[in-house]
């Protein structure tokens, strides 16, 4: 069946929400050519951004491909293990964390704004010096809403 008929045919249905259609590509060019421009409304990445950093990703031109994709007003949501002031992304690959200031200059530099940073998952008291699965309290973990002005 075309992508166009399964679309009508949940819309008819009342389906008001486009099917989610699982997408393998590189990090650095994430997005479909035929949603490459002013398409998209929001992009997430849960928990992984760190890990771009021990992958060896050159994360400047992913950045841009998801600011090109998104619509003007379109939404990036980040969420991370916040790891120590000044480490960067260094211990992304031994501690699985990334400096909350760092990934935040690095998505600003593709042109997003921030608009809000949650709080819900924030432990002031973790101490940012363990592996993210060994910490005996919940760990410190941010999360970030930029925009496409």
């Amino acid at each position: 069946m075309a992508l166009a008929d399964r679309d009508a045919k949940l819309r008819a249905a009342g389906v008001a929400a486009a099917p989610i259609i699982a997408v393998s590509r590189p990090f650095e060019d994430p997005i479909p050519p035929e949603l490459a421009t002013d398409r998209l409304d929001v992009v997430t990445l849960m928990f992984n951004y760190h890990d771009l950093g021990h992958l060896g990703v050159d994360r400047a031109p992913m950045n841009r491909a998801v600011f090109r994709a998104l619509k003007p007003g379109g939404i990036y949501v980040i969420a991370d293990h916040a790891g120590r002031p000044g480490t960067g992304i260094s211990e992304s690959g031994t501690l699985h964390r990334i400096e909350e200031a760092f990934l935040r200059r690095e998505v600003e530099a593709a042109g997003f704004k921030l608009l809000a940073e949650g709080s819900f998952l924030r432990n002031l008291y973790d101490p940012k010096d363990k592996n993210t699965p060994d910490p005996p309290q919940p760990k410190d973990e941010f999360v970030l809403k930029f925009v496409k002005p």
